[in-house]
């Protein structure tokens, strides 16, 4: 049984001498630095209450924080803590303790510590300070030193816009930091980077900053606090990555600082392999031979090597591109372990046992890879996972000053980026960034283009791209259309395929001719083969082979079957075609055609209309009763975004009244996509983005065109309050036409209060405005209250549950109440209003002036004192026609005091809430007196309460007078039996407007089914019926189960057979 961490570390806290603590702190630095980052002025706050800090070192600590400087304050309060000595150290450990809960980062250091315990530090220190090198190994130390410095020292680039294809310069020059996390985040891997990982970059980033993922830098990968191992076995690491993002580059960087003594000086050896060379290794081999193969100096000092494993470490980069598969398993492999290194093995076999640790235990490894294939490592004795995250804002403004050698030119293409919204959110990779920048380099660089042509899409974007190869390197081939068509044609069977990696084999398969064009177009990398070497190759990243096979079906002769093509992969469910389709129809605009055409000539244009033609006619299907749903939608409207075909996304769009992505996850590019296409429809009036996470950031793109429409829901979207300041000037505007908005649950507060009563204020659309599930308290409520109660306020219908609300704004909600005359229905369930604030209330709601119809006050805290206010109102208020007053402990003595007031002539009430508030049969008599004088009702719930069979034979006998109209009747958890079953079907058979019945959570067995199954057959209105969790045998429940679908009815036997919540029909009526 795991014991609580925090136990075992207030035992180190008050147990440790002082240079034990000291160790401690020292292990734990960086991490501890991001972990007191958001917290920083609360640590110095108490060292300086407890005197360890001077006033000046807590004023120093909080100039740097409040000068935006948290990294640096962080810093210098570390630093300072080491030089108060261990009463301090002590203290700050005690205070980030009391705070660890909200402290992920904190949390996670105390759950190493409790793994491995303080002395556990004994082996990083002794493996920090390994035995000096043999006087044998020294001449070949420096040879393998030198070796990889050169080889890691220069940077090969492709590019574009010179007639050279490769070009090299400093690594150092070029390279730009990335960031990098501890861990791996927990969701599918498999989408598409271009689709959705702009936004997770961004939502990842402010979480580092919030303190939930852990910043890593390479040299922490291994003898570090994250890699805290205390076993003698050795570590192995993996560091994943979307391609393009710096993988290779990184390892790159890394190997030159081991070469240039600035990291890991306790690694005597580092050798490096790529799995891409790896797959020419088709025979068996030994680990001594594939050392040697690549670093043939060793000859003579392998042996030697050998002896201190610990001083070693193998890097194999690009697992993605393995083609032998690596067979992990929980406790044995399929494949045979390799423990010599002369032993001869397949490569996968010695790949295994190095990473499992059975070859050289005591080495280390790192793995780098694609996230899509870390599965092949789940079972891998793995010590540390990292991912690359990619670049920061700050970063890649820092790559585009280092790809251009004029600053200017580099701030402008910056400056234009960061204002297209879908290309800045790109430029978190690397290889985004490099494409940017050859695409749009020379629109800043040459003097007198046209700035109208910048591209604006993904489509134009890439077109642009590969114009600038054909510019400076078509003229080495005759035939550029041909070698273009054949090359896309070759992509696409990769995009087909998934096939990222092309061989010699491919081009000849394809009849691409080797040229100067072709090594400007892909890269081409030497490949190890035991005979010969080999080349393979690939282009510069996924994207660009998808726009390239995308471009083939406009260069062949005819447009042939296209057309079946799109439809075909359109269909396909696992994205491998998505952003394939986006640059088949952007490729259809003239803006992404004509750069092109310049060098391949006019596209065939029965192929553009066949593609307007399939966009124009699956959009159509899409809309249709067959759509297949959002997401195949949404891939639509990025379709006609990239088209840039105003005309046709009119057309389109022309009929579209609804459009509704409601849980679906959308991302700002996205958003930016769906901003454009509403711009060009007029007809849309509702517009459902609930549960689509847009946040502020989203909605900033959106907010445009929010304005037009009439319905508005933009519930769970983690708006916040900055999200509802922008909503604001939308409503404030004077040709809004928003009369429903829904903004419930959006982590909103009481600061947006003030800028959305503004907004109220100048706004005469607004009927319905749904704000439950937020954190706006009374102060917030109060404030906008004061706007409800203007009497040119037109809203109707106004929710405000689940607002943690208490007695002090009752008072301010009742005197809009009283000056609203619009104002029908009000919901403020799940509350703490208690018997005073409905006192309150009551006083109101008893006065002709207050029009309230409907009125929900479930889980308020209430008694049957309250339900004595409630009983005077409905005695003289007959405009009240539906109350909730669910889970509250009204008991059987306030439902009396209200059968009482429901049984006055004049009594309008329709839909009545009394769910879990204590009923039995006592009450349910006074209620069933009420019912026989009053059948207005058409809702009735009544579930959890023990009624029993006796409650319910009253209440039944009431129901079975003449006149009612009951549409829902709930009667879940209402300790009901076989013997009431009889009379129950008796009565509701004569109820033709019964179309819900809840019965789940009861004692009915067996002997009820033949009376059940008769009302499901005979009765004509009922539509559902629940009936789960009662004690029908399994024979039972498939014989009910037979009864679906007769007049579409459900009988529902796997829940309990309840409506959702009773307030859900709030908006129904």
């Amino acid at each position: 049984m795991e014991t609580d961490p925090d136990t075992t570390l207030i035992n180190v806290v008050k147990t440790c001498n002082d240079h034990q603590l000291f160790r401690l702190t020292k292990f734990y630095r960086s991490r501890l630095e991001q972990t007191i980052e958001g917290v920083v002025d609360r640590v110095s706050s108490t060292l300086a209450i407890r005197e360890f800090f001077t006033a000046e070192d807590h004023r120093k600590v909080i100039k740097l924080k409040e000068g935006g400087n948290r990294v640096d304050s962080s810093k210098v309060l570390l630093t300072l803590v080491m030089e108060k000595g261990s009463e301090a150290r002590k203290v700050m450990w005690e205070s980030l303790i009391d705070m660890r809960y909200a402290l992920p980062k904190f949390y996670n250091i105390l759950k190493d510590i409790q793994e491995h315990g303080p002395d556990s530090l004994d082996y990083w220190i002794a493996a920090k300070n390994l035995e000096q090198l043999p006087k044998s190994l020294e001449d070949v130390y420096q040879i393998h030193k030198e070796t990889l410095r050169k080889k890691s020292e220069r940077l090969r680039l492709n590019t574009i816009l010179t007639d050279d294809a490769i070009q090299e310069c400093q690594l150092l020059d070029r390279y730009t930091e990335l960031t990098m996390v501890f861990s791996f985040r927990d969701r599918n891997l498999v989408e598409h980077e271009l689709l959705a990982r702009g936004q997770d970059h961004e939502k990842w980033r402010k979480e580092c900053l919030l303190n939930i993922m852990e910043k890593i830098r390479p040299e922490e990968l291994f003898f570090s606090s994250f890699s805290h191992n205390n076993s003698t076995s050795g570590c192995s690491a993996v560091v994943a990555g979307v391609p393009g993002i710096g993988k290779t580059t990184m390892v790159q960087k890394m190997v030159h600082d081991w070469a240039t003594n600035k990291i890991y000086k306790c690694f005597r050896f580092v050798f490096i392999f790529k799995f891409r060379d790896l797959n020419a290794i088709n025979c068996r081999i030994t680990l001594k031979q594939l050392i040697l193969d690549e670093y043939p100096y060793f000859v003579n000092n392998l042996d030697e090597l050998w002896k201190n494993p610990e001083c070693l470490l193998f890097i194999f980069d690009g697992l993605d591109e393995f083609k032998r598969k690596i067979g992990f398993t929980g406790g044995c492999t399929s494949l045979p372990a390799c423990i010599n290194t002369e032993e001869w093995c397949e490569v996968p076999d010695i790949v295994y046992s190095l990473i499992q640790h059975k070859l050289l235990p005591g080495c280390s490894v790192l793995v780098t890879t694609r996230p899509t294939a870390l599965s092949l490592l789940e079972k891998a004795n793995i010590s540390i996972q990292a991912e690359i995250l990619g670049f920061v804002s700050e970063e890649r403004r820092e790559y585009f000053c280092k790809f251009f050698n004029d600053p200017l030119v580099a701030e402008n293409v910056f400056k234009y980026v960061k204002e297209n919204e879908i290309l800045y959110t790109l430029c978190y990779n690397p290889s985004y960034c490099w494409i940017l920048g050859h695409s749009l380099g020379p629109f800043f660089i040459q003097k007198g283009r046209n700035a109208q042509q910048i591209p604006k899409t993904i489509s134009q974007l890439y077109s642009y791209y590969i114009h600038n190869i054909l510019r400076n390197h078509s003229r080495e081939v005759q035939y550029p259309r041909l070698v273009m068509r054949k090359i896309g044609e070759m992509a696409y069977t990769g995009v087909s395929e998934k096939n990222i990696v092309f061989t010699s084999g491919d081009l000849i398969k394809y009849e691409i001719p080797p040229s100067q064009f072709l090594s400007g177009f892909v890269m081409e990398l030497l490949e190890k083969d035991n005979s010969a070497q080999s080349v393979v190759y690939t282009f510069p990243h996924l994207t660009i082979q998808e726009f390239v096979a995308a471009l083939t079906h406009y260069l062949k002769e005819d447009s042939g079957d296209v057309y079946t093509l799109l439809v075909k992969a359109h269909g396909t469910d696992d994205g491998r075609f998505e952003v394939f389709l986006r640059f088949v129809a952007g490729l259809s605009s003239p803006w992404s055609a004509r750069p092109l055409e310049e060098f391949l000539e006019p596209f065939l244009s029965k192929t553009t209309h066949k593609v307007i033609d399939w966009i124009k006619e699956t959009f159509e299907g899409e809309l249709g009763p067959a759509r297949s749903g959002g997401k195949k939608l949404l891939n639509m409207l990025h379709y006609l975004y990239e088209a840039q075909n105003t005309p046709l996304t009119r057309q389109v769009m022309n009929t579209v009244e609804t459009l509704s992505f409601k849980g679906m996850h959308l991302n700002p590019v996205d958003c930016v996509v769906l901003s454009h296409i509403l711009g060009n429809s007029e007809m849309i009036k509702d517009l459902d983005l609930g549960g689509c996470t847009v946040q502020s950031e989203g909605l900033q793109r959106l907010v445009p065109q929010l304005h037009r429409f009439h319905i508005l829901r933009l519930d769970n979207n983690k708006l916040g309050d900055s999200g509802v300041n922008l909503l604001s000037d939308v409503l404030a505007k004077q040709d809004c036409k928003i009369q429903l908005l829904e903004l419930k649950n959006n982590h909103l507060t009481a600061s947006c209060a003030e800028s959305l009563a503004s907004a109220l204020s100048m706004n005469c659309s607004l009927r319905y405005l749904y704000l439950g599930e937020n954190q706006l308290r009374d102060a917030g409520v109060k404030t906008l209250a004061a706007i409800l109660s203007h009497p040119n306020s037109a809203i109707q219908e106004l929710e405000l549950f689940s607002n943690r609300l208490g007695v002090s704004c009752v008072k301010d909600l009742a005197t809009a109440l009283e000056a609203n005359q619009s104002l029908i229905a009000l919901d403020v369930h799940s509350n703490s209003f208690e018997d005073s604030g409905v006192r309150t209330l009551s006083e109101v709601l008893r006065k002709p002036e207050c029009n309230l119809k409907k009125i929900q006050l479930g889980d308020n805290d209430l008694t049957e004192i309250s339900a004595g206010y409630l009983a005077d109102v409905l005695s003289t208020n007959h405009s009240l026609t539906e109350l909730n007053l669910s889970d509250n402990e009204l008991g059987d003595s306030g439902v009396e005091l209200l059968a009482k007031a429901l049984g006055k002539p004049g009594n309008k009430m329709q839909r009545l809430w009394l769910d879990c508030v204590g009923l039995t049969a006592i009450g349910t008599k006074e209620l069933a007196s009420a019912l026989c004088v009053n059948c207005s009702l058409t809702v009735l719930y009544l579930n959890q309460n023990e009624l029993g069979d006796t409650g319910v034979e009253q209440l039944f006998e009431a129901l079975s007078k003449p006149g009612w109209q009951l549409e829902m009747l709930g009667l879940t958890k209402a300790g009901l039996t076989d013997s009431c079953t009889e009379h129950l079907v008796t009565v509701l058979g004569t109820m033709d407007s019964l179309t819900t019945l809840t019965l789940g959570q009861n004692c009915f067995t067996d002997k009820s089914i033949p009376a059940i199954r008769h009302l499901i057959m005979n009765h004509k209105c009922l539509q559902r019926i629940g009936l789960g969790w009662n004690q029908f045998s399994q024979a039972g429940m498939e014989q009910l189960e037979s009864m679906r679908g007769i007049r579409s009815l459900v009988p529902d036997l796997t829940e309990d057979g309840s409506l959702p919540q009773c307030w859900q029909n709030f908006r129904k009526s």
